[in-house]
């Protein structure tokens, strides 16, 4: 087919063509042309021209011609200048929107505020948009020649695979990933640019390409988890990947999509290569929001040319151009589905929104929980709506929770089975715990959910109880092997000795972390267990790295081998420092006392008659018909420390007996003073007629409510002489014996805990009898406690050797207290009654 004619065009300028990819045809008509002529008409027909030459006609024919010539050549004009506007405005657009996503990067701010930047920008400075694009891009705003442009699809042109059109949702993909082949990649040098995104699951999908033949694209337009190409390596570890960088650490990457140079696309190149000359690549993560969306794949068909920094900064720019069209806004998630979807679980969860600074993730805002959910601290689940994790939770943060949740936004990856090691740290308490979390992408938010790890069924209340009574008591324990120095340290350790959580000190140095005036007593301890196998204990000042110091009492014990050599030390630390301090005024009264050994006399006969004072003997008899009680009050061999064992023998006004003991822990006045309002609560509380369970829960809100801190064990006991019953409660007492003539029977224990030590405690009651001759015997822990062996031990010891009571309760007494095997110095109380032979019992033993 020939050309036709040019009217008015210019040389080399080709006609103008249809629409894309139709074959050329006749140029348009001018809107005031008066139309192509007609066919001919048939001959003799009235529109036959004249026969005869006519000079007049001819010249209004070929003004007629001229005229339409004149009006087709000025569409012709009109229709290639607006080509060429179509075409320059094409490539400036393109120039802006790289120039845009440039700014967008280096400024940290939205598209949309980059794009309006610049156009101020290019008002202030009087400079075209296009030409200050070119400027920041780093090239010139030329116009693209036809070289430039892309090929019209033609018959032979292949539609992106269905996957990678699914994925397109952003109109302006497919555009943009051609602009960066051709403003971008194409003067590098190279021949294809491909964008691949990440799909829930791990898979990889080609959400776009530029310069891939079509058998090439619809063989790669999805990537199986299981195949380790570069860009999923890129996405894994959020790293750039240029082509002369060294391959990263690890299996080498798998196939890859890209013929080699020359070669043809019957399939996926392996390693980029077909045969030729080894292709080379540049792979960089799409990053936005803190998330990895997928990667950019820049294809050289040889080895690609040096790429300096302007270079490695543009590519980054047309990254992140890609990676705002393929990270577009997802629609909103109606809270209606996240409350169903929390209280659908069946393990505690938080659902999480993550905080963006500078395009990173800094923080997350707890929205939701649900029922399931129980702070660890304790506080309530609707004043964690709103919050920040890392204010609600800062040390659980620090020491791995926040790890994991960064992990899964930035992956999009779900995780499972994580088992961490977490404190949870507020208002002055620290709650240790091991948890098993899962963490799972929703949209742009996280759900967490945790579990509490035990070892066993049924082993999380005991630990939880030990646990509370350990950071009550402000105790914790230790474990160190003498052959491989492994340590175990408890829960409470680090924060005792103020250290990171996973920090530990070997009991070689722990005369490094006392005060210098105490260092000879700590090197005495290690001493002493170390090279003599002995057990040891001390107190000594404590410093932590802050410069406070706290009073701390270390008991070791040495654990021998079959051989007899030291094979672990085990042992406790126990901050002792509020004692202490209540001790260093006791010591500074009595040093003002102790002028002269009169005054250590009085001073002594002083703390005996508060002794009587507070524990008055029990009147003998009763007065209650064939019930007979004794008493015995042993104070520890100081005498001067007053003690806060205490005891109690009380006929009620129903005529049941009340018998109770206890144990206030520590000595001085404090521990008398709690004593005192210990034993005169419980003896004004019987009166109502309550239950010896219900007496203990009001003795522990008294324990409560004091000034000091009181904590104290007890046992009460409430029995019928008439008929022998009884019934009994304990808060952390040593339990009852029962002495028939038969041998003895420690009764059973009940469930409760130290007065004193939790709100919320409930104490169970046991009930038993007792028949004619029965004797029932109540002691405090001063009888029978040694620091070698068990106390069930020494109780058994102490009974065998004592014998049955005998008539005389007195003297059984007096003998228990000679024989006891203790060897604390503690105070003791005892308290005996027996069912004489003569009361109203029916003959039988109640059931217990």
């Amino acid at each position: 087919m020939t050309d036709g004619p040019r009217y008015g065009g210019r040389p080399g300028v080709p006609e103008p063509a249809g629409p894309p990819g139709s074959p050329p045809g006749p140029l348009p008509d001018s809107p005031d042309s008066p139309g192509p002529p007609g066919p001919p008409g048939p001959p003799g027909s009235s529109t036959a021209p004249p026969s005869g030459p006519d000079p007049a006609a001819d010249a209004a024919a070929a003004e007629v011609r001229d005229a339409v010539a004149r009006q087709l050549a000025g569409a012709v004009r009109r229709l290639q200048h607006t080509v060429e506007r179509m075409r320059a405005e094409e490539g400036t657009r393109a120039l802006v929107d790289l120039a845009t996503g440039m700014l967008a990067e280096r400024l940290t701010v939205s598209p949309t505020e980059a794009a309006a930047r610049l156009a101020a920008l290019a008002q202030e400075t009087g400079v075209p948009v296009a030409a200050l694009a070119a400027d920041i891009v780093g090239r010139a705003a030329e116009a693209p020649t036809r070289d430039d442009r892309p090929a019209p699809p033609g018959p032979g042109a292949t539609a992106p695979p269905a996957p990678a059109r699914a994925l397109a949702a952003v109109p302006d993909l497919a555009g943009a990933v051609e602009a960066v082949l051709r403003q971008g990649a194409a003067p590098l040098g190279a021949h294809a640019v491909l964008v691949w995104q990440r799909l829930p699951g791990g898979s990889l999908a080609l959400a776009a390409q530029a310069g891939l033949p079509p058998a090439e694209a619809e063989a790669w337009c999805r990537v199986p988890p299981g195949v380790d190409t570069p860009a999923r390596q890129a996405v894994t570890d959020g790293e750039d990947r240029w082509p002369d960088a060294p391959p990263p650490p690890g299996p080498a990457a798998g196939p890859a999509a890209g013929p080699a140079a020359g070669g043809t696309a019957e399939g996926p190149a392996v390693g980029g290569t077909a045969g030729g000359t080894a292709s080379s690549r540049a792979v960089l993560p799409l990053l936005a929001d803190g998330r990895r969306l997928g990667a950019l794949e820049v294809l050289w068909p040889g080895p690609a040319p040096a790429l300096g920094p302007p270079q490695r900064r543009r590519l980054r720019a047309l990254a992140d151009l890609c990676a705002t069209l393929l990270g577009h806004p997802e629609p909103p998630v109606p809270p209606d589905r996240d409350a169903d979807l929390l209280d659908g679980l069946l393990d505690p969860a938080l659902l999480l929104e993550p905080v963006l600074r500078d395009g990173r993730v800094v923080d997350f805002t707890v929205l939701r929980s649900n029922r399931l959910f129980q702070d660890p601290l304790g506080r309530p689940r609707s004043g964690l709506d709103g919050t920040s994790l890392l204010e609600t939770y800062p040390m659980a943060c620090a020491t791995g929770l926040l790890a994991p949740l960064l992990r899964a936004h930035e992956t999009g990856e779900p995780r499972t089975g994580d088992r961490l090691r977490l404190v949870f740290q507020g208002s002055g308490i620290a709650v240790p715990a091991v948890l098993r979390i899962a963490v799972a992408p929703l949209g742009p938010r996280l759900l967490l959910s945790w579990q509490r790890d035990t070892e066993q069924p049924g082993e999380s209340a005991q630990t939880d109880l030990l646990r509370q009574a350990q950071r009550l008591a402000r105790v914790a324990g230790f474990e160190e092997r003498a052959g491989s120095g492994r340590i175990l340290w408890n829960e409470g350790l680090s924060e005792l000795f103020g250290l990171p959580p996973e920090s530990v000190v070997p009991l070689a140095r722990l005369a490094r972390h006392a005060h210098p005036d105490d260092g000879p007593a700590v090197r005495r301890l290690v001493d002493t267990v170390q090279h003599r196998l002995r057990t040891a204990s001390a107190v000594f000042r404590l410093v932590r790295p802050d410069g406070t110091q706290r009073y701390t009492r270390v008991v070791a014990e040495p654990v021998l081998d079959e051989d007899g050599r030291l094979d672990t030390v085990r042992g406790a630390y126990h901050d002792v420092s509020a004692q202490h301090w209540t001790e260093v005024a006791l010591g500074a009264t009595r040093a003002r006392l102790a002028d002269s050994e009169q005054e250590t006399a009085e001073r002594e006969q002083l703390a005996l008659r508060l002794q009587q004072a507070i524990l008055p003997a029990v009147p003998r008899p009763l007065g209650v018909p064939g019930l007979r009680a004794a008493v015995r009050y042993r104070p520890a061999a100081k005498r001067d420390r007053v003690g806060g064992d205490w005891y109690d023998v009380m006929v009620l006004p129903d005529r049941q007996v009340l018998l109770a003991v206890g144990d206030v822990a520590g000595h001085g006045i404090g521990a008398a003073t709690g004593m005192v309002a210990l034993r005169h609560a419980l003896r004004g509380l019987a009166v109502t007629g309550a239950g010896p369970g219900r007496l203990l829960e009001w003795a522990n809100t008294v324990a409560l409510r004091e000034p000091e801190q009181v904590t104290a064990t007890a046992v009460c006991v409430l029995l019928r002489p008439d008929d022998g019953s009884l019934r009994w409660a304990r808060a952390g007492h040593l339990p009852p014996i029962r002495l028939a003539p038969g041998g003895a029977e420690v009764l059973p224990l009940p469930h409760g805990v130290l007065l004193g030590a939790l709100a919320d405690a409930e104490y169970e009651e046991y009930t038993a009898g007792l028949v004619p001759g029965d004797v029932l015997l109540l002691y405090t822990d001063g009888l029978v406690e040694r620091r070698d062996r068990p106390v069930e031990e020494s109780v058994d010891q102490l009974i065998r050797a004592a014998g049955p009571p005998g008539p005389d309760l007195e003297r059984y007494l007096d003998l228990l207290l000679e024989l006891s095997p203790a060897d604390t110095d503690d105070d003791t109380c005892l308290v005996a009654v027996r069912i004489e032979p003569s009361a109203p019992a029916e003959g039988a033993r109640p059931e217990g």
